[in-house]
């Protein structure tokens, strides 16, 4: 029986191979003590009723003969009493006879007749036929004698033919009760065997299905990750199951209590294997942890060692720039190409402290994008001017595709990593080729592509061209082709307006960067901004410089007078402070470094010129690029310039200051 039940389906892994090659799908229903309720009960009842209805046929046979052959023999018994009183037509005895027979109360009627005439009755009538039943026995006529015992062969002896017919009735009724009872003995005795074998069943399948449930709420309890479930299963006498390879007996009980215990060794061991495995994942996750914190401090020794060794580059590049712009007008002919080659490495070397600054400034995460609706058509117009001549230079035809879309994001980053991903594509594209910069609507969203028809990339590059400093095609890293820090920035920047950059390139087919915006209602753009002011003259603007450096004083008292600007400088921030504070005294532009020496800090000069003189423009010109500086820088709303400034740059902040003097 248990091997038969569908709970107990033997796994896959444990079946021999031509087993499983031949399995079947069996379909089963209802629960297992059902079925076994159904398959002891219904054997039981059959055998149940087959017997009681043997039983009560033979009793009822019995009842049946038994009756007829009490009321022949009477019957006979009144015919051989009678035989001579009929053949002598003597009625009183015949009527003695008769009464005779009812006194024995076996028959409630009797009759005796002949065909001379003779009739003699006794008992009552008042019992309807259908209850009674007649049994007839002839009277023959017997002999005095045994004479009749020598006749000679063949003589017929006298009472041979009869000489008259009897007829007993017996009444029915307490025959229909007999059969009643033993028809209702039989049914009681059947009844009695189904509830006891419905009885035995049920305790049966109870005592089976009851472990089996157990069991299967062991093994989902196991599957659910429960591996502290156990089955409690013991056999009838009180013990647990003998051990594998021991010898069991073949009650059921222990043969589940086996099975239980084989499943409570798979989830010792489950349990055992999971326990191990979380000491490795713990062990592996304080490895892990500890690596990271290791990864941590080295990020943060790097971005430290980075932020110290770009302030302390950026103090002599500044000066050297400014020496530099200074020294170019009045170099001789000789001396100008030299200087040209000076500024360009300065201007490099520029160029790789600003992107470097950029990246930690994108690190750090002290940018706030300024997120408003952008009219692609005015980012597209400001990028083709940006890289019109550069296109033309390389013979690379630009093709600009708004569609009229708008989009959320903020324009100056938006144009930076396009104006990024442009100059890459008029690099990649070769003389002749074609740069399509579109725009198409998906949805509620705006996607604009940056697609070429140069080499291509590779795919083992695509995955790595996002890196910091990682270049496909220079491998002299010469600088004049970059720093390969352009697209680790656009990603950076994508991820700080809440997109990404995607790529899809193959070689000799060109390449395909894309991002996708939330799309804007071109009717809500701003008007575009006015055009700044031209440069003004800043012969008179009065400065003040603040640097604890000598070489940067020099060379921005130098750049600045020969602006014919008047200048100021200190090298220390109480002595600022102290020109600020003059009576009579006043300044148009503060130049402020932010480290200075003996620990003072060039915010407190910038506050003190607020404070002082709030209608200067106070600039700080740092070359600290750490998050806290950044940060720091953020929250006092304060001007940045970072070194190294370009002269140009410079002179277009003085410049705009000029002209709102200038206004006022």
């Amino acid at each position: 029986m248990i091997s038969s039940s569908p709970p107990l389906a033997v796994p896959a892994a444990a079946r021999p191979a031509e087993s499983v090659a031949d399995a079947r799908t069996v379909v089963v229903g209802g629960s297992l003590q059902r079925d076994l309720f159904r398959l002891g009960v219904v054997p039981c009842a059959a055998v149940a009723l087959a017997l009681t209805a043997w039983f009560t046929h033979s009793r009822l046979d019995t009842l049946e003969v038994a009756f007829n052959a009490e009321g022949q023999a009477v019957a006979r018994q009144v015919a051989a009493m009678s035989d001579l009183s009929l053949y002598a037509g003597d009625l009183p005895a015949l009527q003695n006879v008769a009464n005779a027979a009812l006194r024995g109360g076996q028959v409630t009627r009797v009759e005796i007749s002949n065909s001379a005439g003779i009739y003699v009755t006794a008992g009552s009538k008042a019992a309807p036929m259908g209850q009674l039943r007649m049994f007839t026995a002839p009277v023959t006529l017997r002999e005095a004698s045994k004479a009749s015992a020598f006749a000679p062969e063949g003589a017929t002896a006298a009472g041979e033919k009869p000489i008259g017919l009897v007829q007993a009735f017996r009444d029915t009724t307490a025959y229909a009760h007999e059969r009643t009872r033993s028809l209702m003995a039989g049914i009681g005795i059947a009844m009695i065997a189904l509830i006891a074998a419905w009885a035995w069943v049920r305790h049966t399948a109870r005592s089976v299905a009851q472990p089996l449930r157990r069991i299967s709420r062991t093994v989902a309890a196991l599957e659910a990750g429960q591996f502290d479930a156990r089955c409690n299963v013991v056999a009838r006498d009180g013990t647990a199951a003998q051990a594998e390879g021991k010898k069991r007996t073949r009650r059921t009980q222990h043969e589940l209590a086996g099975l239980a215990h084989d499943i409570n060794r798979l989830a010792e061991r489950l349990q055992r294997n999971r326990q191990e495995s979380e000491q490795q994942v713990r062990e592996a996750t304080a490895v892990a942890l500890q690596r990271m914190a290791e990864a941590e401090q080295a990020a943060l020794s790097r971005a430290r060692f980075l932020a110290a060794a770009s302030h302390d580059l950026r103090q002599p590049l500044h000066a050297m720039g400014l020496f530099i712009d200074g020294l170019l007008p009045t170099a001789s002919e000789a001396q100008r190409p030299a200087v040209l080659r000076l500024q360009e490495g300065a201007e490099f070397m520029g160029v790789l402290l600003d992107d470097l600054l950029e990246i930690s400034r994108l690190d750090a995460q002290v940018l706030t994008p300024a997120i408003g609706n952008v009219s692609l058509a005015m980012l597209f117009d400001q990028l083709g001017a940006q890289h019109a001549a550069r296109a033309a230079a390389s013979q690379v035809r630009l093709v600009w595709q708004d569609r009229g879309l708008a989009v959320r994001s903020d324009p100056a980053l938006l144009l930076r990593i396009l104006g990024n991903l442009v100059g890459n594509a008029i690099t990649h594209s070769g003389i002749e080729g074609t740069v399509l910069v579109a725009a198409r609507r998906r949805g509620g969203r705006v996607r604009i592509e940056v697609r070429d028809n140069g080499i291509g990339i590779a795919p083992i590059h695509q995955a790595r061209i996002f890196e910091e400093f990682y270049q496909v095609a220079n491998t002299e890293r010469d600088r004049r082709q970059g720093f390969g820090l352009g697209l680790a920035i656009c990603a950076r920047i994508a991820a700080l307006l809440g997109t990404r950059i995607g790529l899809r390139s193959a070689l000799q087919a060109g390449s395909t960067f894309s991002l996708e915006l939330p799309a804007a209602d071109p009717r809500d753009v701003p008007p575009p901004a006015p055009e700044p002011v031209a440069s003004s003259p800043l012969a008179g603007l009065r400065c003040l410089v603040v640097d604890d450096d000598p070489a940067i004083l020099d060379a921005t008292r130098a750049l600045l007078t020969q602006w014919d600007c008047e200048v100021a400088c200190v090298a220390s921030g109480s002595e600022a402070m102290r020109r600020l504070a003059e009576p009579g005294t006043r300044f148009d532009v503060l130049l402020c470094d932010l480290q200075l020496a003996d620990a003072e800090d060039g915010m407190e000069v910038i506050d003190a010129a607020r404070r002082l003189q709030p209608h200067a423009l106070a600039v700080l010109v740092s070359g600290a690029t750490g998050p806290e500086v950044l940060q720091r820088l953020r929250q006092g709303g304060v001007t940045l310039l970072t070194k190294p400034v370009a002269p140009a740059k410079l002179r277009a902040l003085l410049s705009t200051r000029r002209a709102g003097r200038a206004a006022s």
